[in-house]
């Protein structure tokens, strides 16, 4: 089974995602219950949210 964990596994508390792999708390707790075609669904927006994410932490900044 595919998966975008790095093994850096920690969640940003105020946006409730893994800033390692990019995944909500939701799909970190139901990875191996969905489908293919929807991990491959969620595999597709998670560069999205790790370039959205970190725009705004530099925002931050």
């Amino acid at each position: 089974m595919w998966s975008p964990c790095i093994k850096v596994c920690f969640v940003d508390p105020d946006r409730q995602l893994c800033v390692g792999c990019f995944r909500t708390l939701e799909e970190l707790a139901r990875w191996t219950h969905y489908s293919d075609a929807e991990r491959e669904a969620i595999g597709t927006k998670l560069s999205k949210r790790r370039d959205t994410y970190r725009a705004a932490k530099e925002g931050r900044r």
